[in-house]
């Protein structure tokens, strides 16, 4: 696949595809022979894993140490998998805490919808 198509596929314009395989969020992507980008099956694995990772809000910097990790071969396995761990722990966390937030916004509304947060209900709270 040519670098604008995979940038519709994935909802990801090409200059962010480029930058991501500059930093090494992914893997050199195979070329064609005059040197063009042709995104095979595992790039598009790639691009398909770092945009989820970064939608959920995964540091740049742990993504590219999975990507060095997962290219040195079998013997970081366990490295890798400590580092998802780490990633999922921090994902959990960030996930409770906008639980949070969302519950409490549910109470606010809820409270407006029941007439209890008019002008003269706070006063009397005061």
């Amino acid at each position: 696949m040519t670098i604008a198509e995979v940038s519709r596929k994935y909802e990801i314009s090409a200059d962010t595809l480029r930058y991501y395989e500059r930093i090494g969020l992914v893997p050199p992507v195979p070329r064609s022979k005059s040197g063009i980008r042709d995104y095979d099956e595992a790039s598009c694995g790639w691009v398909e894993l770092m945009k989820c990772m970064r939608a959920a809000g995964v540091q740049i910097e742990a993504l590219i140490e999975y990507v060095n990790l997962f290219q040195q071969g079998d013997g970081t396995i366990d490295a890798r998998k400590e580092l998802l761990k780490e990633q999922r722990g921090q994902l959990a966390a960030r996930m409770a805490e906008m639980q949070r937030s969302l519950d409490r916004l549910d109470e606010k509304i809820d409270r407006y919808e029941k007439g209890l947060m008019t002008g003269a209900h706070l006063r009397r709270q005061g």
